[in-house]
């Protein structure tokens, strides 16, 4: 067994603001000001700070939890070698991402030519791109593998039949640039399992896959989400076609991706902000006053009060946690931090010292997942090599990145079990795609997301308390992917651009 450390998020931080009590804290012995002050450096917090930038304002300080920015962004590094703590991959923006494209535009990831928007390749995912482990052997793609003229092909047809009805109701990213019906809001009322039920679609394959994506995004799987989440995932992006149908119209995007993951995103995002940048700043407390807001956060680094006014105060973290800084909810946050839960994730950056056994079937891709006989699957949802960007001529050592998405009754054991533990339990499921992984291993780094993410479970979409959320302009605004019900980049982003008009 190699040797095993937690690395990354500290659980410690976060729960300082769950056990504290605002009268048992000592007096402020730092007060500062800022014309804005947001809370929270993950992607909508960054967002944010660059909106207000650019509406022209220079006296602004963002504060996080962590000594580095990012949330669940950020990257790491292992043996000398980058790779992601959490989200590693962005698409390439559709038409509706206009705030994401422009700021890719200024990076130079997007450019014109001929008149068309193309991407630097030298930043898509290099292919091979992915491939499955099913019936003992690797299969180009995720999607697993069927016989023509057999009720898995017929299933993917059907599948792809009603996808082209369902994408006719209008689906964008950001999601509130898209129409919202009555037949949208049906989707809404459901799960995706019983959507997929009804129509008829029982078979193994297609729904182990269904299953797959959904917990892939949103951390939860279909039977946990809505039929109006799980038929977003397809129609807002590249729509879903069955093996051997014509995908002139509906080839799948291309996606950004580096060794560390999106945390190459954040370092861009984060730099323009220098020293008004605060790291190590458990914001406890946030009071609205008559003339500003102030807020009371401890230095991790001098376990000191400071006291932080401001006339505009971003929360730009999770609600739940905005509910508890917040003296006085406002019912419509309230409500929605009963209505949303959160899906633990936990990530193992594994270092092998060498090229895995070459095994049946596709070469080594970016995406390696293992099929699991049954509906739903297993928690775990393979790896990715941060190695695979790296255009090194010959392969070698490397760190590959396993991902699990795991159910909120899972939250105790993630925080309490041993990293010993946790690392055995990711080796010993990774060997049935690599029996010789257990001994490749040298070092395994991991990191717990207690809430990593909202799970747009039924009725979240629909919530009139989040959408009174995204509209208000006060002087405490919210600014969070959770105000769209899932961890998204493109959400993400979005709303933290929106949170500076007004």
């Amino acid at each position: 067994m190699p040797p095993a450390r937690w690395v990354g998020a500290d659980a410690t931080r976060g729960h300082r603001l769950r056990n504290s009590k605002s009268g048992s804290l000592p007096a402020a012995t730092v007060h500062r000001r800022a014309q804005v002050l947001v809370v929270g450096a993950g992607i909508a917090g960054l967002s944010a700070a660059r909106a207000f930038g650019q509406a022209g304002v220079a006296d602004l300080a963002v504060l996080e939890l962590e000594d580095q920015p990012g949330g669940n962004s950020r990257g790491h590094v292992l043996a000398g070698m980058r790779c992601p703590l959490g989200a590693h991959y962005l698409p390439v923006p559709g038409v509706a991402a206009r705030e994401v494209s422009e700021w890719l535009f200024e990076l130079g990831l997007l450019k014109t030519q001929a008149g068309r928007t193309v991407a630097d390749e030298l930043h898509l995912c290099h292919s091979p791109q992915e491939r499955l482990w099913v019936d003992g052997a690797w299969a180009d793609g995720l999607l697993p593998p069927a016989d023509p003229g057999s009720g898995t092909q017929a299933a993917y047809a059907r599948f792809a039949a009603l996808m082209r009805q369902v994408q006719a109701l209008g689906f964008a990213l950001p999601t509130q640039r898209a129409p919202w019906t009555a037949a949208h809001a049906a989707l809404d009322a459901v799960t995706f399992d019983h959507w997929l039920q009804a129509q008829g679609l029982i078979d193994e394959r297609l729904r182990w896959y269904l299953d797959y994506c959904c917990r892939d995004d949103y951390g939860a799987g279909s039977a946990a989400v809505s039929a109006w989440a799980g038929l977003h995932y397809f129609a807002s992006r590249h729509g879903f076609q069955a093996p051997g149908e014509d995908t002139a119209e509906g080839e799948r995007e291309g996606v950004f991706t580096w060794p560390e993951g999106n945390g190459w995103l954040v370092q861009r995002l984060a730099a323009p902000l220098g020293a008004r940048l605060h790291g190590g700043r458990t914001v406890l407390q946030v009071t609205e006053a008559r003339h500003g807001v102030e807020v009371l956060a401890w230095n991790e680094a001098t376990a000191a009060v400071e006291r932080w006014s401001a006339q505009t105060v971003v929360l730009a973290v999770p609600l739940f946690v905005s509910a508890r800084l917040l003296a006085s909810p406002s019912a419509a946050l309230s409500q929605a931090t009963q209505l949303l839960r959160y899906a633990p994730w936990l990530v193992a950056n594994v270092h092998i010292d060498r090229p895995l056994l070459d095994r049946p079937g596709a070469p080594p891709s970016w995406d390696n997942v293992a099929y699991a006989s049954g509906v739903p699957g297993g928690d775990g949802l393979g790896y990715v090599d941060a190695m695979h960007q790296s255009l090194r001529a010959a392969p070698g050592p490397t760190v590959l990145s396993f991902y699990r998405s795991l159910s909120p009754t899972q939250r105790p054991a993630l925080l309490q079990g041993s990293a010993d533990e946790w690392a055995r339990s990711v080796l010993n499921e990774a060997a049935t795609m690599h029996p010789d992984l257990p001994a490749r291993a040298r070092q395994v780094d991991l990191v717990r997301w207690g809430h990593a993410m909202a799970i747009p479970a039924p009725g979240v979409r629909s919530s009139a308390a989040l959408a009174a959320l995204r509209a208000g302009r006060g002087r405490v605004r919210f600014a969070h992917s959770d105000l769209c019900g899932s961890s998204v980049f493109e959400e993400a982003f979005s709303i933290g651009h929106a949170v500076a008009s007004g």
